[in-house]
């Protein structure tokens, strides 16, 4: 009697414990796939805003021009405008990891529809330079990377992160072709409307449709904790101290310097595509649209595909070697189908830098300082883009436009030397 009473006791606990595991499986799938919706909204956000962004970029100097500001003033403009991004990425990097990363994207939403509001009413120059006031905090790529990078694992992270480059080549082609239509069909303000609009409806995607927590609750009492320690917006010591973890401060200077010659070339692309190229400006809207259609193929197909096969390092190198011989190609080119060849490895080679850098710099911080880090790495672009003009500049008049392409090859080749000979301490920090 004792031995069959065990034996029915062992079978309880057996039926109980699968039903629990089967309880389990089923919660742990229902939250993969809440985690795969937040993901998607994620995507949806990054894609309109890009698309807002590029279409008033598009008829940025046209708006300029027709109140009056002459080439020095529009290029003040777009000055103050990187600065204001390259001060608030490590800002808004920051709010991210204290408030939470649907407060940010939020934040950016937010911004973004009073910048669109105050070039709406810009009937004045100095109306015009005030419109760039609210660009400090506009950074929805950084907030979408933010959300992912709390809603994905570390080994799916990499894959995650490059699917936004899909939204920017969304963003190049939808935006370029909306603002050039809206503004010769309806006038110069038309595309500031609809990205008012537009702006409105991201910030309501991002009030409805992302959780107000996106950390794993392992991790809330962590950032819990390190936001008692330091709960300023901007601190050189938290920037140092984030810089000190193996392996951050030797991947941020290849994501600096890899990218930077090719930022100076792609500053001064406008004046090249006129003067070298010689192309008038329906020319270059199709080739800028070209080059939206690689970024969406090599995003969508090659670096998710690469990342899950090979190691970061290797892929790090990779993106570097690659670099180097895009440089070659630039230094010999001499007419626009030479750069639409030069342009797949070119597009290739950015990607999988952006993609794996980011990927690398968030794993190896602690989660709670995951936005942080993003933003640092998003004030790589605007800082190329304020001290490129200049740089840029005297490298095309004095040297001409191969100078970007050696100044490339030379970089990347010591970047190459630097990967091989040294070995970065590449680690997953645990919460």
């Amino acid at each position: 009697v004792s031995t069959m009473n065990a034996k029915t006791s062992s079978g309880g606990q057996e039926e109980a414990s699968g039903m629990r595991n089967e309880a389990l499986g089923e919660s742990g799938c229902l939250e993969e796939a809440k985690r795969h919706r937040v993901v998607r909204v994620a995507y949806v956000i990054a894609a309109l805003d890009l698309t807002l962004l590029f279409m008033q970029m598009g008829v940025m100097p046209y708006m300029a021009k027709s109140l009056g500001l002459d080439s020095v003033g529009f290029g003040y403009l777009q000055t103050i405008f990187g600065v204001l991004q390259l001060v608030g990425g490590y800002i808004f990097g920051r709010f991210a990891d204290l408030f939470g990363a649907r407060a940010a994207v939020i934040l950016s939403c937010a911004s973004e529809s009073l910048f669109f509001l105050l070039m709406s009413l810009s009937t004045s120059i100095p109306l015009l330079f005030l419109s760039r006031l609210p660009g400090v905090f506009m950074h929805g790529i950084p907030g979408a990377q933010k959300v992912i990078t709390d809603m994905t694992t570390p080994s799916q992270r990499a894959g995650a992160l490059g699917k936004l480059g899909l939204c920017f080549g969304v963003g190049i082609i939808a935006g370029s072709a909306m603002g050039g239509v809206l503004s010769t069909k309806f006038g110069v303000y038309a595309p500031t409307y609809v990205g008012l609009v537009g702006s409105l409806i991201n910030t309501l995607i991002a009030v409805l449709w992302i959780p107000a927590q996106t950390k794993p609750k392992s991790d809330q009492h962590v950032a819990e904790h390190s936001t008692s320690q330091s709960g300023s917006l901007f601190s050189i010591r938290e920037i140092l101290r984030l810089m000190r973890f193996p392996g951050v401060m030797e991947v941020f200077i290849v994501k600096v310097f890899a990218g930077f010659p090719i930022g100076l070339f792609m500053i001064m692309f406008s004046i090249i595509s006129m003067d070298f190229f010689g192309l008038e400006a329906v020319e270059s809207g199709y080739l800028m649209s070209y080059i939206g259609v690689l970024q969406m193929v090599v995003q969508g197909l090659v670096v998710g595909k690469l990342a899950g096969r090979c190691t970061e390092m290797t892929l790090l190198r990779l993106s570097v070697f690659v670099f180097a011989g895009v440089g070659l190609g630039m230094a010999l080119m001499r007419t626009v189908w030479h750069y639409c060849i030069i342009a797949v490895p070119l597009v290739f080679a950015f990607s999988m830098l952006a993609t794996i850098t980011d990927s690398i710099l968030t794993k190896a911080v602690p989660s709670s300082d995951t936005g942080a880090m993003l933003g640092i790495c998003a004030s790589v672009q605007p800082l190329t883009r304020t001290v490129g003009p200049t740089i840029g500049g005297v490298l095309y008049k004095q040297f001409g436009v191969s100078s970007f392409g050696y100044l490339q090859l030379m970089v990347n080749l010591g970047l190459f030397v630097y990967l091989l000979k040294n070995k970065i301490p590449l680690g997953e920090m645990k919460s």
